[in-house]
């Protein structure tokens, strides 16, 4: 065994009592489907009962749904496995069903404008109005729109407006070059491009002008080109629409169009780093699911709390923290760098915001460790109940860090997940401490272990990082993968019938 490590955090009865995780396993013992209190026996069940777990979600969620469904999983080994057959969904719906006027759907900053606010009713609005002009293009179910757009509030209304349609969406960030961009959109050949006038970083305005037109250029299947006029006195790109031009006669009500469980609803990439980027295909109600059980429970987000993760449209976390509007969580976006004009700015953007949950990489944690910052002391950070980190491993001194200097009683949600699934396989839990250095748990769902090489699991030794079990988030396929080809190559190679994801782990 090895040595115990220092314990960070240890949540109170009464933060484990008031925790949506808590209010699960409460309900699940009501209904007799699951009878305890500790967490490695509720993960245990989840992975051993998957048809039972994962039905628990569609109805502790109240997933609102069209058709008929017999199974939930079809299929008898991965990858070959389908979920809910029959069932319709829309995932924008279950945004849009925690409209309020209590609170904000969106806080937005960047590095040049005043602090926005942008209520729920705008947010319907836009959304409507934008998807009516989709569907004015003749935009059908399935078709792909895209986004070469900053983290900027239009950015998730046009994939809410997309979403809401039935088309599939995905987004690259306007510091892509253009033949990364275009590496992506041509797989999957868009109908619609919003690109943009030009954007900043480190208080530089650079344009973009001429590259979203270069991108349009690329990409013969488009039939509208919409241009964000987000920078002000940059010319928006030729022959384009101008984005402020498409609300002078806004909408009130959304149509959401349900498709079945397993369309399409992005399409995220992989780095590309050997050969063209893999286009990263989830389903609707895969994702539906995993997002309200990870940023419900794993999260443990409310309503009403702010939510933050620094990130831009080219990372999954960016699909990922929009996810916090399914819990009617009040989603927090900053464009720009975490630098500017100091390493402190994104903790003062937490103080003026009042975040509730502040999610950044492991990186930019180190940089202000190394930087010798301590935000507790020039700020009021007194909102704060959770930091998130991702990207890389959290080294033991960023935990020590995060409680020295940031906050005394801060939960320490390190997570690691990916692309490949939009979510998290190990993270956060509202109802178990923290130890310096390591993750909390496995989450729900994900029947996660640790091999060697002849496929034997291991315990408290370094292993190849393998899921056992579906998950209904894993991809449906990747955009034009002729027989699921570089799909089984990527992952079940290795071990057939198994997931292996390409990253080492050490289960405790």
């Amino acid at each position: 065994m090895s040595e115990q490590p220092e314990l960070l955090w240890n949540p109170s009865e009464a933060f484990k009592n008031n925790s949506n995780l808590y209010h699960y396993l409460t309900w699940l013992n009501n209904k007799q489907l699951f009878h305890g209190s500790d967490y490695q026996d509720l993960w245990k069940w989840s992975v051993e009962n998957p048809d039972t777990f994962w039905k628990s979600i569609v109805s502790y969620f109240d997933v609102q749904f069209s058709g008929e469904w017999t199974n939930v999983m079809s299929g008898t080994k991965m990858p070959e496995i389908s979920w809910f057959d029959g069932m319709e969904l829309n995932y924008a719906e279950h945004i849009f069903r925690n409209e309020t006027s209590e609170f904000p759907a969106i806080i937005f900053k960047n590095e040049w404008s005043d602090l926005q606010e942008i209520s729920w009713k705008e947010l319907r609005i836009k959304t409507a109005t934008l998807a009516n002009y989709f569907l004015s293009c003749g935009i059908q179910p399935g078709e792909r729109i895209v986004g070469y757009l900053p983290n900027c509030p239009e950015a998730l209304i046009a994939f809410l407006a997309c979403n809401s349609i039935g088309a599939v969406w995905s987004s690259t960030s306007p510091d892509f070059g253009v033949h990364s961009v275009i590496d992506r959109f041509q797989q999957i050949e868009p109908s619609i491009l919003i690109g943009l006038n030009g954007y900043t970083y480190n208080g530089k305005k650079i344009q973009r002008t001429e590259e979203s037109e270069a991108i349009a250029n690329a990409l013969p299947s488009l039939k509208k080109v919409i241009c964000l006029d987000y920078i002000p006195d940059i010319p928006v790109c030729d022959q384009s629409i101008a984005w402020s031009s498409l609300f002078e006669n806004p909408i009130e009500e959304i149509n959401f169009k349900r498709v079945p469980f397993s369309h399409p609803i992005w399409v995220l990439y992989s780095s590309g780093t050997t050969g063209l980027p893999k286009p990263i295909t989830h389903s609707q109600g895969g994702i539906l699911l995993e997002h309200l059980k990870y940023i419900g429970f794993h999260n443990n987000i409310k309503k009403g709390e702010r939510c933050f993760w620094y990130t831009t449209t080219g990372w999954m976390m960016w699909n990922y923290i929009n996810a916090s509007l399914l819990v009617g969580g009040t989603e927090v976006h900053f464009d720009g760098s975490p630098a500017y004009p100091s390493l402190n700015e994104l903790w003062r953007f937490a103080e003026q915001v009042k975040i509730n949950h502040f999610g950044t990489s492991a990186g930019f944690i180190t940089a202000c460790l190394k930087a010798e910052l301590s935000p507790k002391k020039q700020f009021d950070l007194s909102s704060l109940i959770s930091v998130g980190s991702t990207g890389s491993p959290l080294p033991p001194e960023g935990f020590t860090w995060l409680k020295d200097h940031v906050k005394e009683d801060i939960w320490v949600a390190s997570i690691s997940g990916g692309s490949d699934v939009c979510s998290a396989f190990v993270g956060g839990n509202p109802l178990l401490p923290v130890y310096k250095g390591e993750i909390q748990c496995r989450a729900l769902g994900c029947n996660l272990q640790s091999f060697d090489e002849e496929g034997k699991p291991l315990i408290e030794e370094v292993g190849e990082m393998v899921i056992t079990t579906p998950m209904p988030s894993m991809p449906i396929y990747f955009w034009n993968d002729e027989g699921n080809k570089r799909y089984k190559e990527s992952y079940f190679e290795e071990y057939p019938g198994y997931w292996r994801h390409g990253d080492w782990i050490k289960l405790t």
